[in-house]
């Protein structure tokens, strides 16, 4: 048989970060977990950790020992996620360098951010990163996949991370949003720019991952995708499939199950191979190719994703629309279902709008404290790269690459100074997680961290600019935070149309910002806002927070739907024990 089969999986944990310790930029950051306990079972074994995070760094132990039997299996694991894994489960991490040193490592944006959702110049900066985190696992490797969290990807985005790197790539995203204008594109070598693009083939990926079809089922769903034209001519093409790295978890028997799919497959016939290995088999002439073929030039839907709402589709298509709040298509706010309840997704209009504000100060500011260290506009974006060398220090002294000062300042004249602003710009990314919008309740762990990690930052700009003109700015950015439930009237948000009317009505906005938690009357951003402010607001600054009841400024939260499988100590929310 000619038919390939391809499985990514992409390794993303966000953090359970409650509180950032202070620090002058010289060293990685230090942080607070979240302390609420839980367990997930695989393969009868109980596996717990303080927090959920904490739990799924333990039970990566367990994958790689399923994975290491496997090949044409591709990779990639989100930077700050490879990070925790070594600090908390250095045993985990070995066995996933060694995987991704096996397989195809495949280097991934880091903070997992909506990408086309930020600024250019941080689009810029994190995909040199990217590269650059990657470069001891991809060395001597020609093509390189490349992974956009959640597949969202423009044009305008996908030049940015080609213009980053000198190898080819390969972009890994869903079927929902290639625009198959030749019948013989699919499953095919096609070209996206500069470079080359497979789709998943979602609805095989998503029995998988959710358990809907049984391993025949599988077996026979994959083997349904035979081309009998290719076949025919003994032409090589790849059923590409995907899922995230956790979905081996999703029950105690899906490491087996999805050994026993991979075996299934390999007994009627069908060879394993990366997409990237496809790729270059195609070009090599290992692999036979149709006429043309590697030069298809593959149409892709800008902000295309492949976890929307797609229900929501009109076009048949996905978007970003989940994490808008609106369907990008017509601009209507919808409702989705969570904990038996509707609840209107305007919060995520807001949230996107403001983080998109606080980003911008944030960078407004390290660009001029820069510029008034004497820095140079051409040394600026490098020095910013190269902080990288310390946010994720212990990563690249593993691999004995370069992380000292010296090297990392010389783009900013060797002026320390620079480092606290370092710091506050790569906390402002850290802040981005894409993940709070993700999920359709306002109230959960990781709006919390988000909301945790960009006050601090704030908090940090308004220290440094003390007595500037402009400090100001940073102090109306945290005011934004503190007064979240007004921004519905003051970015009159009332009159976006609602997809059934009532998703924009100040009842709505205010039923969506409910606490979660029975022992405070915020919002998650004003809490959070208010958590780290009552720590770190000294001196005359602390009067922005002296009208609130600094007794509800508390790190507990909602719990998240797709965690309701684990086993919480406690259930009815997600705590944290101080």
């Amino acid at each position: 048989m000619f038919m390939k089969h391809a499985h990514h999986f992409h390794a993303y944990q966000p953090g359970d970060i409650v509180y950032l310790r202070d620090g002058d930029g010289s060293k990685p950051i230090e942080y607070e977990e979240r302390k609420s306990p839980v367990s997930v079972k695989i393969r009868g074994e109980e596996v717990r950790g303080k927090n959920w995070t904490r739990a799924m760094l333990y039970s990566y132990e367990h994958i790689s020992n399923t994975l290491s039997r496997m090949k044409g299996v591709s990779i990639d694991i989100e930077p700050f996620t490879f990070l925790m894994l070594l600090r908390y489960h250095r045993k985990a991490f070995g066995d996933a360098v060694g995987l991704l040193q096996r397989f195809d490592a495949v280097p991934t944006t880091p903070f997992h951010p909506i990408v086309p959702h930020l600024d250019g110049f941080e689009q810029r900066v994190l995909a040199k990163v990217s590269f650059d985190f990657y470069s001891p696992l991809v060395d001597g490797k020609d093509i390189l996949g490349y992974w956009l969290p959640e597949a969202v990807i423009t044009r305008e985005s996908a030049s940015i991370v080609e213009s980053s790197t000198d190898r080819r790539l390969v972009f890994l995203l869903d079927e929902r949003g290639l625009l198959y204008d030749l019948p013989q594109a699919k499953h095919s070598c096609n070209r996206y720019g500069n470079s080359f693009v497979f789709g998943r083939e979602w609805s095989l990926s998503d029995a998988f991952a959710f358990n809907t079809l049984d391993v025949p089922g599988l077996v026979s769903a994959t083997l349904s995708h035979r081309d009998d034209y290719k076949e025919n001519l003994g032409v090589p093409y790849l059923l590409f499939t995907s899922s995230d790295l956790e979905s081996l978890l999703g029950n105690p028997r899906q490491l087996d199950r999805f050994t026993a799919w991979m075996e299934g497959l390999e007994k009627k016939g069908v060879e394993r191979v990366s997409a990237m290995g496809f790729v270059g088999k195609k070009l090599s002439g290992e692999f036979k190719r149709l006429d043309g073929e590697c030069s298809f030039e593959m149409g892709v839907k800008d902000y295309s994703s492949w976890s929307d709402y797609f229900d929501l589709s009109l076009d048949g298509k996905t978007s970003d629309s989940r994490w808008l709040g609106y369907r990008r298509a017509d601009g209507k706010v919808f409702a989705r279902k969570a904990f038996g309840r509707r609840i209107s997704q305007l919060w995520k209009v807001a949230f996107t709008r403001l983080f998109t504000e606080l980003n911008r100060a944030v960078r407004l500011g390290v660009l001029k404290g820069l510029a008034e260290l004497g820095v140079e506009s051409s040394g600026v974006e490098e020095f910013l790269v190269r902080y990288a060398r310390v946010f994720f220090g212990d990563y690249y002294d593993y691999f004995g690459m370069e992380t000292s000062l010296d090297y990392v300042l010389e783009p900013v004249n060797g002026n320390r100074k620079a480092l606290r602003l370092g710091r506050d710009y790569y906390l402002m990314l850290l802040a981005n997680h894409s993940c709070p919008r993700f999920w359709e309740n306002l109230d959960t762990r990781v709006s919390f961290g988000n909301v945790s990690v960009i006050a601090k930052a704030l908090i940090e700009m308004m220290e440094h600019f003390d007595g500037h003109e402009l400090q100001s700015l940073f102090i109306e950015a945290y005011l934004r935070l503190l007064n979240f439930e007004n921004l519905y009237h003051t970015w009159n948000l009332g009159s976006m149309e609602g997809l059934e009317g009532w998703e924009t009505t100040e009842k709505a906005w205010k039923e969506a910002l409910e606490p979660q938690i029975p022992h405070s009357g915020y919002n998650v951003v004003t809490r959070a806002a208010l958590y780290v402010g009552k720590r770190d607001l000294r001196g005359e600054l602390r009067s922005l927070i002296e009208p609130y009841n600094l007794e509800w400024a508390v790190a507990d939260t909602g719990h998240i739907p797709g965690e309701a499988h684990g086993r919480w100590d406690n259930e009815e929310w997600c705590e944290h024990r101080d």
